[in-house]
């Protein structure tokens, strides 16, 4: 029986991203072996997306077929930014609406960026089972 899910950032310094998920996002955590990070994530819920508008198979790709995102989600994300910002979090942009909640990217020290939304449509992560 699945009873977890694993995810994977991959990172050219992957101290600093360890160091930004342990410090400024506060995430729980185990040392697997020597400073090698494993973090508890918040309740999780996962969307499968099409790569291409329904009404156009002959549209450019938004992603390609197996890609994955990382996001994390918050009720307030004004209040989570303010928070975030002065834990020394920075962003590559501002708060913009996506259509299914406010978005914004967090940049992750030697690691890209992760979005973080508020969203707007119904939510799966707290159902049982």
């Amino acid at each position: 029986m699945i009873n977890a899910a694993h995810a994977i950032i991959y990172a050219d310094d992957p101290a600093a991203a360890r160091a930004f998920f342990r410090d400024v996002l506060g995430f729980a955590n185990v040392d697997a072996h020597g400073g090698w990070l494993i973090f508890k994530l918040p309740p999780a819920e996962l969307g499968m997306h099409p790569t291409r508008p329904a009404d156009n198979p002959d549209a450019q790709a938004w992603a390609p077929s197996g890609h994955h995102e990382l996001y994390l989600m918050c009720d307030d994300i004004e209040a989570t930014v303010q928070e975030l910002k002065g834990k020394g979090a920075d962003f590559s942009g501002g708060v913009e609406e996506a259509g299914f909640g406010l978005l914004v990217h967090i940049k992750v020290p030697g690691a890209g960026q992760i979005g973080l939304y508020q969203p707007r449509h119904p939510t799966a992560y707290h159902l049982e089972g």
